[in-house]
């Protein structure tokens, strides 16, 4: 589990390919002297196993149905990624719980200054639509923002000061892909409250529906 707020922009240095899937070694000169193989880390919003690391780098492998899902399997020599190390028991949850399990990939469409801010705009993939909601949370390429507007498929965020600078959504553009994950929270609601209806659609709850289900013992 993560938290959107990244630790250090590193930067590919080999990607090996091997049919569909693929190796990325990350140079990551901040966090990778305290990573052990075996530890999870979030590369441009994905949850990445390490493989092997040395004191500058590690390497994780990207399974065919993540570099599918996602930008990782676009990724070349010199590219920049978020990186962010799993949230220690006991740690600030300074953004919002983020998974790293990404729903789909969007597009940049627009960015304009605003004040000392940059205002981005982005086009989600339609199957996300219904999580999206004003001033709610969503991770863009592993970065916690809230939605600052959604209209449709379409959605802007505040990039602050320091999200540009310590990010690599400074330096993204018009056309340019990025991951998104929805808020976990919205989407428990969303699944709980479709399977309630679903159930009082087909069927009312009893009595003898609550003691199958477990929620009442003996004859209740």
């Amino acid at each position: 589990m993560f938290t959107g707020l990244v630790e250090e922009v590193g930067r590919v240095r080999h990607v090996s390919r091997s049919g569909s899937s693929l190796s990325l070694t990350v140079e990551a000169p901040q966090i990778a002297r305290d990573l052990k193989t075996g530890d999870s880390v979030a590369v441009n919003g994905v949850c990445l196993t390490v493989d092997r690391r040395g004191s500058l780098w590690f390497t994780s492998h990207v399974m065919p149905e993540t570099a599918r899902k996602t930008n990782l399997g676009g990724l070349t020599a010199e590219s920049p990624v978020n990186l962010e190390r799993a949230l220690a028991a006991g740690g600030r949850l300074g953004g919002h719980l983020v998974l790293g399990h990404v729903d789909g990939v969007g597009s940049i469409t627009s960015v304009r200054p605003e004040g000392g801010s940059v205002i981005v705009g982005a086009r989600a993939p339609r199957q996300m639509v219904v999580y999206l909601t004003p001033r709610g949370s969503i991770a863009v390429d592993g970065v916690s923002l809230t939605l600052a507007r959604v209209q449709g498929e379409d959605l802007s965020v505040a990039l602050v000061r320091h999200t540009l600078a310590s990010t690599t959504l400074g330096n993204k553009r018009p056309g340019d892909k990025v991951n998104l994950e929805a808020d976990i929270i919205g989407k428990y609601v969303l699944s709980m409250t479709e399977g309630y209806l679903r159930l009082e659609r087909g069927r009312r709850i009893t009595a003898t529906f609550l003691r199958e289900h477990g929620w009442l013992d003996g004859e209740g």
